[in-house]
C-alpha cells in the first residue's frame, strides 16, 4: 500500500520516522511530509501553539500538495494524533483513497460528508484527555453515516501519544498491539480482503 503518514504537534519525530519504517519493512511505501518544516517540539502546548500560528487551512494545504504526486495511485492516509486528523480530513475528500489509519486522533467530519465503504481504523487510548468518550461515539455515529467501514481498538491506561518511544505516554505493550492490528489492516487493503 502507498502510505502518506502525517506526524503529531510534535513535529516530524524519530518516532514517526521509526513507525514509517515499520510499516516499509512489512512491505508499504511510505511518505511522511513534514508539515511544520522541520520545527519540532518538546511540549504538546508548544506543538499546538505552533499548529494554530500556522493555520489550518495552511497546514491542509501543505498536506494535499505533499499527497498530490501520489493519490492517483489510491492512498492509504494515516496520521498520529494532530496527523490523524489531517489524515482524515484527507481521506475523506479524495475518491480514491484506500483507507485511513488514525493513530490517537480523528477530527470533526464536514457536513454531508461521504464516503464509499471507506475502511477505517482508530488505535485510541482510554481514557484519552484529547478525545473524550462522548466526542469519540459521536464521531463513530457520523462516520458510519458518512459511509465509513469504522474499527475503533481502544487501550486502557495508555497516554494519549503512547506509541512515541521518547514520550512519557509511552506503553510499549500497547504500542506493539497496535503495529500488529494496524500492519493486519494495511496487509488486508492490499489484498482486497
Amino acid at each position: 500500500m502507498n502510505i502518506m503518514l502525517f506526524h503529531s504537534t510534535y513535529g516530524l519525530r524519530p518516532a514517526v520516522h521509526a513507525a514509517a519504517d515499520r510499516l516499509r519493512a512489512a512491505g508499504h511505501q511510505v511518505q511522511v511530509p513534514d508539515l511544520f518544516e522541520g520545527r519540532t517540539f518538546g511540549t504538546v502546548e508548544e506543538g499546538m501553539a505552533h499548529r494554530d500560528e500556522i493555520g489550518r487551512d495552511e497546514l491542509l494545504k501543505r498536506a494535499v500538495l505533499a499527497s498530490a504526486p501520489h493519490s492517483d495511485q489510491g492512498l492509504v492516509y494515516a496520521g498520529f494524533s494532530f496527523g490523524g486528523s489531517v489524515a482524515q480530513h484527507l481521506a475523506m475528500a479524495d475518491e480514491k483513497a484506500r483507507g485511513l489509519l488514525l493513530l490517537h486522533g480523528t477530527a470533526d467530519l464536514e457536513d454531508g460528508a461521504s464516503v464509499d465503504d471507506l475502511p477505517v481504523q482508530l488505535h485510541i487510548a482510554d481514557p484519552d484527555p484529547f478525545e473524550p468518550h462522548d466526542w469519540l461515539t459521536a464521531w463513530y455515529l457520523r462516520m458510519q453515516r458518512a459511509g465509513a467501514d469504522v474499527e475503533v481498538h481502544s487501550y486502557p491506561g495508555a497516554g494519549h501519544l503512547f506509541t512515541d518511544p521518547e514520550l512519557d505516554d509511552y506503553d510499549a505493550e500497547a504500542a506493539e498491539q497496535v503495529w500488529k492490528v494496524a500492519v493486519g489492516f494495511l496487509d488486508d487493503l492490499r489484498s482486497g480482503a
